[in-house]
């Protein structure tokens, strides 16, 4: 750890390359914190000024110079310090070029790693890591400590090394201050290759693994390497920390620091952490009652499970963590109820980018149904489990996007009802006039969303506004109508 990098006058008149801008604010915070310390700021990206527009935007305040729709390799020969996006892959070319002519080559997490002093718990896993973080932060608070939540999902990582202000209360970097940090594959693959030789200077006191299913093969090639990026929790772990880890998963107890303490999780009864009796347990601890979390979904339980025991381990009392169950709030996109259309009952699980999380979603829907799923199918993930799945539970699926043919024949072949569409704007109507009145609309792709849309976010609330229009439209010609429930429109994300 060196936290005089951080200092406001370290980066001052010192050429930076921040690779990769992207769209969900990452190579933005990069930029904005270099360049806030003087830093002379080169932003590169393959794609264009109209592609990386909103992203732009957070930057128009900013004296730093751009280079777009290429890279241009004095930007990583010259530079001091190029940050990559954890998208482009470690052995990139131009970043081969920077460590060739001694350049440092790090990301925005292995820097937020080296440069806070703040004590962290990092979650990562295939699924249901968002939800982990969320609701591990809002146990944290309610126990009364200051916590934030940051990484892959919430801001910049680098902005939670801002010093505390009147503006911004809640990123205090100090003692006492705990930042849950979400992290994917792709982030914890590209960390500095030595960054397991300073476990001793590490902050990072506990990992969660929610679980490591089969996901991301198009990065990673195979299931082992998939499982080896994500097991490099255990070198950032300093030593004698806690990793929370799923029970029985000897890939991850096989890579398992040997100096940390293992907690095995399970929804079922476990050697420690599990539910047991109708109560969240960790051992014979009682950390509340199963009944009083109000979450739609079944998946919750082990999400909220690993939050449990983690703000417990971490040093939160557990009837305080026990009346905190009924206040927690879920992320938008899983398994959000958005209310009724024409009586129609709407559920956005847009989150869902793998037929294993819509599989999980179907398990919670108890009326008739249609299954709104498709886009970009991704490298080794099949959907024959799901469309088994659908034939008992879904009277119906409507698949759209690149890929709906593929993914509609899975479900023809199981003897489900299928029809296709070739967009998301034209398979919502088809939805809202295929389910009877008293059923579920259950928008949950199984699939990614880059055959149309940026990311599963910028997809899903395209399905909203799919939505909206099409109320609008039932609206006008039901009008008179004695339902009503008839053109109700969906409630907004909150």
């Amino acid at each position: 750890m060196n936290p005089d990098r951080g200092a406001p006058d370290h980066w001052r008149d010192r050429p930076v390359t921040v690779m990769g801008l992207g769209l969900f604010g990452g190579g933005a915070g990069v930029a904005r914190w270099f360049a806030q310390r003087g830093a002379r700021v080169t932003v590169t990206d393959l794609r264009g000024a109209d592609e990386l527009a909103s992203s732009l935007a957070l930057l128009a305040d900013l004296e730093l110079r751009t280079v777009l729709g290429r890279h241009d390799e004095a930007d990583f020969r010259d530079s001091e310090c190029v940050i990559a996006n954890p998208a482009v892959a470690p052995d990139n070319p131009y970043l081969a070029l920077a460590r060739e002519n001694g350049v440092e080559v790090t990301t925005e997490l292995g820097l937020f790693l080296e440069l806070c002093c703040a004590p962290q718990i990092w979650i990562s896993g295939t699924q249901g890591k968002s939800s982990t973080a969320n609701a591990l932060t809002q146990l944290l608070r309610a126990s009364g400590r200051s916590a934030c939540l940051a990484g892959n999902i919430g801001r910049s990582l680098l902005a939670e090394l801002d010093p505390p202000s009147p503006a911004r209360p809640d990123v205090p970097a100090r003692a006492g201050h705990t930042i849950v940090v979400e992290v994917s594959s792709y982030q914890l693959e590209c960390l500095p290759a030595d960054i397991g030789c300073r476990r001793a200077e590490s902050r990072v006191e506990m990992i969660v693994l929610t679980n490591v299913l089969a996901d991301h093969l198009e990065r990673h090639g195979t299931i082992d390497a998939y499982v080896d990026a994500k097991a490099r929790l255990f070198e950032v772990l300093r030593p004698g920390g806690t990793a929370i880890l799923p029970a029985g998963d000897t890939r991850l107890l096989q890579r398992a620091a040997q100096d940390c303490r293992i907690v095995e999780h399970a929804p079922e009864a476990s050697p420690e952490l599990g539910v047991r009796a109708g109560h969240f347990a960790l051992g014979q601890l009682d950390l509340g009652a199963l009944d009083q979390l109000h979450l739609p979904g079944e998946f919750q339980i082990g999400n909220v499970l690993q939050a449990l025991g983690a703000a417990f381990l971490s040093g939160s009392p557990a009837p305080v963590l026990a009346a905190a169950l009924p206040e927690l709030e879920g992320l938008p996109h899983r398994l959000e109820d958005l209310g009724t259309i024409a009586g129609r009952r709407i559920v956005d699980n847009g989150v869902s980018t793998t037929p294993d999380s819509t599989l999980a979603a179907l398990g919670s829907i108890q009326t008739g149904c249609t299954l709104m799923l498709g886009g970009q199918t991704k490298r080794g993930l099949g959907f024959e489990q799901l469309a088994t799945r659908a034939a008992r539970s879904a009277t119906r699926v409507i698949t759209f996007g690149r890929d709906r043919d593929e993914i509609g024949r899975s479900f023809e072949v199981a003897g489900v009802e299928v029809a296709r569409c070739a967009t998301l704007d034209d398979a919502v109507p088809l939805a809202l006039k295929s389910t009877p009145v008293g059923e579920t609309i259950l928008f949950s792709p199984a699939a990614a969303s880059f055959d149309g849309y940026s990311n599963f976010r910028q997809r899903a609330l395209a399905f909203r506004a799919a939505l909206a229009s099409a109320a609008s439209v039932a609206s006008a010609d039901r009008a008179g109508s004695p339902d009503p429930t008839a053109g109700c429109a969906p409630r907004a994300e909150r």
